[in-house]
């Protein structure tokens, strides 16, 4: 019990630390296709498989033409972000894990059809670092979320085994309750066989002094 609350401790811990780390910065990143101004976040207590996932479903949440991954990339062909307007964008992510620290670094471009989006394009530039530190912030959450399902599975199945660790202490309690019974039931019970005994041994040599005496009757007739 002691290590779960620990435990559960620690990712609250962990959780208001990274919500407090989230954050977004630009800057040039390497691409398949070239380097490129990329927005670059962190995803925490995540792999890098589930942190890819992710990320194509929220694309697919996009109007597009396709979210695929290749040459190591996840690539989106043509998605419409509604708030951009009705030019739709490509959009290029990389991401990079460090296992020891559970932390994903993820870099996305978004090339407008030419050039690609940095600072100096005002509103979706903005748009751009709300956008993707959103989903970094839901994603971790939703990361530590089901490791608070796992730590409560845990604490379930504890729960359960002191449930059972009580009920086998109280018929173990009961046994001995029901054993001290049946010993002092025994104890009368010996007592009284003794004492039937001691009364059966005066009856015992009772009877032979008559059994002597009709002998010694019988023995005097002529």
């Amino acid at each position: 019990m002691k290590n779960i609350t620990l435990t559960l401790s620690a990712l609250l811990i962990i959780l208001v630390a990274n919500a407090q780390k989230i954050s977004v910065k630009d800057g040039s990143e390497k691409f398949s296709n070239g380097s490129h101004n990329a927005y670059t976040t962190s995803i925490y207590e995540i792999n890098k498989d589930d942190a890819e996932s992710k990320w194509k479903s929220f694309l697919k949440d996009f109007k597009n033409e396709k979210v695929k991954s290749e040459k190591g990339e996840i690539v989106g062909d043509n998605v419409l972000i509604k708030d951009w307007g009705n030019n739709p964008v490509d959009v290029y992510a990389t991401f990079e894990e460090d296992k020891k620290t559970n932390v994903v670094i993820m870099h996305v471009a978004f090339d407008l059809g030419g050039a690609y989006l940095t600072g100096s394009d005002g509103d979706k530039h903005k748009m751009a670092e709300k956008l993707i530190k959103e989903f970094a912030i839901k994603t971790t959450k939703e990361a530590l979320e089901d490791k608070v399902k796992d730590q409560e599975k845990a604490l379930s199945k504890l729960e359960d085994n002191q449930k059972e660790l009580e009920k086998d202490n109280k018929n173990a309690k009961s046994d001995i309750e029901s054993y001290k019974e049946k010993i002092k039931k025994s104890e009368d019970d010996i007592n009284k066989n003794e004492a039937d005994q001691t009364k059966k041994k005066a009856e015992i040599e009772a009877q032979k002094k008559v059994v002597e005496e009709v002998k010694s009757v019988i023995n005097k007739i002529n």
